[in-house]
């Protein structure tokens, strides 16, 4: 009887031990933690709203943002927090993650805040921009494109530059150009409802600031952008792409509203038309464009404004561009036009059947060992008779044109004395496009993708090239 008396004590004993083990894990297991809401949403006014904590042990907040107060009524089992959100007084949203623990278990509030948002209008003001487009245009000598950068797809680095920088612009300006032309992707940046994200146009913006610190002229224009407008100049896609030109430039140009008259806008790059009809649906871009810039106000009101012509051909532009968008305010239009020729020369990378490429231009530059190899057309008296046709049904009517890109390839691949002969032939070939071009009231901005100013450690890096565009702006 003894025995049996110890046995059935110490198998109580285990017995309690094991059902005290077993309750101790069961509570463990049986931490509870939810909250009621993941995200909360506030305007830029700010606001307040709760969360409801649902937990059977002790919890705790972790918050990291000042403009958003998280405070507990309880943190011991059930309770709320009561979220206190400050008004927002930039135009970019704003987010925070509150986490809440309770024993290993955690959960995440995310509290987002829109930015404040841009006023579609505000009262016209003509502070800093007393200058017509002809005055404006007298201020320009020399202009320089920051290519491949802006308007990449991808990214601002996604084509092989580095991103834009205030050093930069300051090496453009030592080097003798007073005016930048900012290729820029947008369609990219934006939503279903062709909303551009803000971070995005506050880069832009940093960099416009940067030119016109330096006191440089700066033309920011809807660049080719997948071709959501350059490849849709058609009478199905008018109503369509209308509709996202409108939406763009007010957002741009609402940001960009507090430049000064240094800034100027682009409607498009090189819109793809080529016969009437076409040029009276990209009419219709260019009018929605002025159109959405003037709603805006401010010094939009009076900004000075660039439109292209068809393809930016001249000779389409001379054949098609026979009228122009209607503006509220008189003398603030430019137009725009790019020049490439001869093909051959400038674009050219192999040989075709109906062409070779050339390698030397111009009077005194051709070869006389490789005469093949010499331009047969396009030289000096084209470039004369091109620009002279711009200056006539523009330039002369008061209208300054842009000529927004031109350029001839680095033919890189040739030596010894072809090699100096094509690139002292390539040099007088920019100083006569832009002498030429300045002779006829034209614009000339120089296309740059890296090759004349390096953008990786601010130097000169073609100074042959260089000097002729100086030259030919002398």
């Amino acid at each position: 009887m003894k025995y049996k008396r110890q046995y059935t004590f110490l198998g109580l004993l285990v017995a309690m031990l094991f059902f005290a083990s077993c309750s101790k894990k069961d509570t463990v297991a049986a931490s509870q933690l939810s909250v009621s809401s993941s995200e909360e949403l506030f305007t830029a006014d700010g606001g307040a709203s709760e969360v409801t904590v649902s937990s059977n042990v002790k919890w705790s907040i972790s918050n990291s943002a000042a403009w958003c107060a998280a405070n507990a009524s309880s943190t011991d089992g059930n309770g709320k927090i009561s979220l206190n959100v400050q008004s927002n007084p930039a135009t970019s949203e704003r987010s925070v993650v509150i986490s809440v623990t309770a024993a290993s278990i955690s959960k995440e509030i995310k509290v987002r805040q829109l930015g404040k948002a841009i006023s579609d209008s505000i009262p016209a003001d003509a502070t800093g921009m007393s200058s017509n487009a002809v005055q404006l245009a007298a201020k320009i000598k020399l202009g320089l494109n920051i290519g491949n950068t802006l308007e990449a797809i991808g990214s601002e680095t996604a084509w092989g530059n580095p991103k834009v920088t205030k050093a930069f612009i300051d090496l453009a300006k030592q080097s003798g150009f007073n005016a930048i032309r900012i290729p820029c992707s947008w369609d990219q940046y934006s939503n279903a409802s062709a909303q551009i994200k803000a971070e995005w146009l506050t880069r832009v913006k940093e960099v416009v600031q940067y030119c016109i610190d330096d006191g440089v002229y700066a033309i920011l224009n809807i660049h080719w952008d997948g071709g959501w407008l350059e490849n849709n100049c058609t009478t199905a896609k008018q109503d369509a792409v209308n509709s996202k030109q409108k939406a763009f430039w007010k957002q741009i140009a609402a940001t960009m509203r507090d430049f000064d008259e240094h800034l100027l806008f682009a409607s498009a790059n090189e819109p793809n038309v080529d016969n009437a009809q076409q040029m009276a649906v990209l009419l219709s871009y260019h009018q929605t464009f002025i159109d959405a810039v003037r709603s805006t106000g401010g010094r939009n009101a009076y900004r000075v404004l660039v439109v292209q012509g068809p393809s930016t051909d001249i000779d389409k532009t001379n054949t098609l561009m026979n009228t122009l968008p209607v503006d509220r305010v008189g003398n603030r239009m430019m137009v725009e036009v790019h020049y490439y020729s001869p093909y051959q020369f400038c674009l050219m990378t192999e040989d075709a059947s109906w062409g070779k490429m050339f390698y030397y231009w111009g009077n005194g530059y051709h070869s006389a060992t490789d005469p093949s190899r010499n331009a047969n057309w396009g030289e000096e008296t084209y470039v004369d008779d091109e620009f002279r046709k711009m200056k006539t049904q523009f330039v002369d009517k008061g209208i300054p044109v842009v000529l927004g890109e031109f350029d001839a390839m680095h033919r890189s691949s040739l030596t010894g004395d072809a090699l100096t002969l094509h690139l002292a032939s390539r040099a007088y070939y920019l100083k006569y496009v832009t002498k030429q071009a300045k002779a006829n009231g034209i614009l000339p901005f120089y296309w740059d993708t890296g090759g004349l100013l390096s953008r990786q450690n601010n130097t000169v890096l073609d100074q042959q090239a260089l000097t002729g565009l100086l030259e030919g702006a002398q």
